[in-house]
C-alpha cells in the first residue's frame, strides 16, 4: 500500500459551498488505555431516560443519539465533526472539486456563523459578502447557537435554488439581507500566466485530487512558451488547504531532491507520528508520476511564495517547506495557523467522524498550529495598507482551537482600539472592489516582481525593517541539504 493511502485530512474547518478534500485513514482504532468512567456513563443513560420519559413530546432515539455524538465530537476543537449521511456524502463528492453551494468558508463565533472568506467567483463573492461578516439568519431562521454543521446544511441545496442570508457587518447600523442562488461550483485548482516577460505566476486556490497534475501541466506550458523564466511567484493567498498529498506534490515540484522531508506529524497514535518526503509514493497513489518531465528550471528558478491570513493548512505546509529549505522567499502576511491533521474514521457505510489526530511540523520542526508561517518580507495587501487585517479570523481566534506549542498567550486587547481599527478597515473596504489576483493591480504580486528585479519592495507599514532592494538567490539543487530527520519536539 502506498504511503499516500494512509494520509489524513487537512483543511480549513467546516466549509459551505467549497470542497474539502480528504483521505480515509487505514489506522486501527487505539484500544482504550483507561477504564470507562462508569459514573458519567450512568448519568448519560439517566439523562437519556429522562428525556424519553419526561420531555414534553416524544423524541426519536436516533435523533438523541446522533445529537449526542455530534455534540461530543464538536466540543473537542473547531475542525472535529460528526458527519451524518448527508454531510458524509457531500464531503465525498467535494473531493472532486465540484459542489453545490453559495461559496463561503465559515467558522463559529459567539454563537453565529462568521465568514472566513468568500470563494473567488462564487455566488457569495459576487453578492458582495466579505470576510468578517456574521450570518445571523438563514432563510429567516436565527442561527445563534445553531451548530455549524446545521447552518451549513441549511445553506446547501439544489443548484438554482436560492437561500436568503441575513448579514451583520461591523460598522453598519442595520443588518443586510441578501438572496444568493446556489450553484454548482467547480474550483479551478491551479491558474498560471506570464505577468510580464520573464516573470511567471502560478496560483493554487485549493489542494484537490488533481492539483499536482494541474500544476505540472501549467508549469510545462509556461516553460514551453517562455524557456527563460527569471522569476516565479507561487500564489497561495486565501488557499484554505485540502489534500496533504497535494501539498507534498506541489512542494516536491520545486525542491531539487526527492528525498527531502516536506512535513512531519505527531499525535497520540504511533501511526500519527510520520514523516513525509518528496518522493512519488507520498503524493501519487496510482498511474504515472505527475511530476515526471518537469522543466529543469522549475527546481532552481528564483521564487516568491505569496501568503496571507487566509492561507491555511496545506498552503502553510508548502510555504513552510520552501521557506525552511530557503528555496523561496515567503512574502505577504502571517498565515492562518491551521496546523492540525484531521482523519476520517468511518462509523458505518454512510457516516463518519472527522477527528483531529495530529499536529504538523515543517522540515525544521517548526509547529504550524495556532501560529502559522511568518513571511520573510511583510507586505500589505495594498499600497495603502492591509484593511482586512483588523477583520481577519485566524486559527488562534477560533473557540476551542487546539493549542499550539509555539502559541503565545495573547495580551489583553484594548477593545476600543480594536473597535476603532475595525471601523477604519470597514471604511476602506466599503467601496473597494475585490482584488483581482494576478492582475497589474495586484500590489503584492507587483512587489514580488520588484524583488526579482532587485528593485525596492514596499514593506508593510508595521514591518520593523526599512524597505530596500532584495536580490533573489538562485539555489542550485545539488547544493541543498535536507535538515536532520528528527522527530519534532513537544
Amino acid at each position: 500500500m502506498g504511503k499516500a493511502k494512509n494520509i489524513g485530512l487537512i483543511g480549513l474547518g467546516m466549509v459551505a459551498g467549497v470542497a474539502v478534500s480528504f483521505q480515509f485513514s487505514a489506522h486501527a482504532q487505539k484500544e482504550t488505555a483507561a477504564p470507562l468512567p462508569l459514573d458519567e456513563l450512568r448519568q448519560l443513560a439517566d439523562v437519556y431516560g429522562l428525556i424519553k420519559s419526561d420531555y414534553v413530546e416524544p423524541v426519536e432515539d436516533k435523533k438523541l443519539l446522533t445529537e449526542a455524538i455530534g455534540g461530543m465530537v464538536a466540543s473537542l476543537d473547531p475542525h472535529s465533526v460528526y458527519l451524518d449521511q448527508k454531510s458524509f456524502r457531500e464531503m465525498k463528492e467535494s473531493v472532486q472539486g465540484k459542489f453545490v453551494g453559495v461559496g463561503i468558508e465559515v467558522a463559529s463565533e459567539d454563537g453565529y456563523v462568521k465568514i472566513v472568506a468568500p470563494i473567488e467567483d462564487s455566488p457569495a463573492h459576487k453578492a458582495g459578502i466579505k470576510s468578517g461578516d456574521l450570518i445571523t439568519r438563514i432563510d429567516n431562521v436565527p442561527v445563534r447557537n445553531m451548530s455549524l454543521d446545521e447552518a451549513i446544511k441549511r445553506m446547501r441545496g439544489k443548484a438554482g435554488s436560492k437561500v436568503t442570508l441575513t448579514i451583520a457587518r461591523r460598522g453598519e447600523d442595520r443588518p443586510w439581507v441578501v438572496q444568493v442562488e446556489r450553484q454548482e461550483i467547480a474550483v479551478a485548482s491551479v491558474k498560471a500566466k506570464m505577468v510580464e516577460p520573464g516573470y511567471a505566476w502560478l496560483r493554487v486556490s485549493q489542494f484537490q485530487e488533481n492539483t499536482v497534475e494541474e500544476l505540472a501541466k501549467k508549469a510545462k506550458g509556461l516553460y514551453a512558451e517562455n524557456p527563460d523564466i527569471k522569476g516565479l511567484v507561487l500564489d497561495l493567498r486565501n488557499d484554505p488547504g485540502g489534500l496533504l498529498p497535494g501539498a507534498i506534490g506541489v512542494s516536491a515540484a520545486f525542491l531539487p531532491q526527492p528525498e527531502q522531508l516536506i512535513v512531519s506529524t505527531k499525535g497520540q497514535l504511533p501511526d500519527s507520528n510520520q514523516q513525509f518526503f518528496g518522493r512519488r509514493e507520498y503524493y501519487a497513489q496510482r498511474g504515472a508520476d505527475p511530476l515526471a518531465g518537469l522543466p529543469a528550471g522549475l527546481k532552481t528558478v528564483p521564487m516568491v511564495v505569496l501568503v496571507n491570513g487566509g492561507s491555511a493548512s496545506a498552503s502553510e505546509i508548502v510555504a513552510g517547506a520552501l521557506q525552511d529549505y530557503k528555496r523561496a522567499i515567503v512574502m505577504g502576511s502571517q498565515t492562518f495557523g491551521k496546523g492540525s491533521v484531521q482523519t476520517l474514521r468511518q462509523l458505518s457505510p454512510d457516516t463518519a467522524v472527522k477527528l483531529t489526530t495530529a499536529r504538523y511540523y515543517t522540515p525544521k520542526g517548526r509547529p504550524i498550529q495556532a501560529v502559522g508561517i511568518v513571511p520573510d518580507l511583510r507586505v500589505d495587501e495594498t499600497a495603502e495598507g492591509d484593511a482586512l487585517a483588523a477583520l481577519r479570523v485566524r486559527e488562534a481566534d477560533l473557540e476551542r482551537h487546539l493549542a499550539g506549542e509555539a502559541e503565545k498567550t495573547p495580551a489583553a486587547k484594548d477593545k476600543k482600539a480594536a473597535f476603532d481599527a475595525q471601523q477604519r478597515a470597514l471604511a476602506q473596504l466599503k467601496d473597494r472592489k475585490p482584488l483581482d489576483y494576478g492582475s497589474k493591480d495586484d500590489f503584492q504580486l507587483m512587489q514580488a516582481i520588484n524583488h526579482f528585479k532587485g528593485q525596492p519592495v514596499q514593506l508593510a507599514k508595521s514591518a520593523p525593517q526599512a524597505a530596500k532592494p532584495a536580490a533573489p538567490k538562485t539555489l542550485p539543487g545539488t547544493e541543498q541539504k535536507p535538515p536532520e530527520l528528527k522527530a519534532p519536539k513537544k
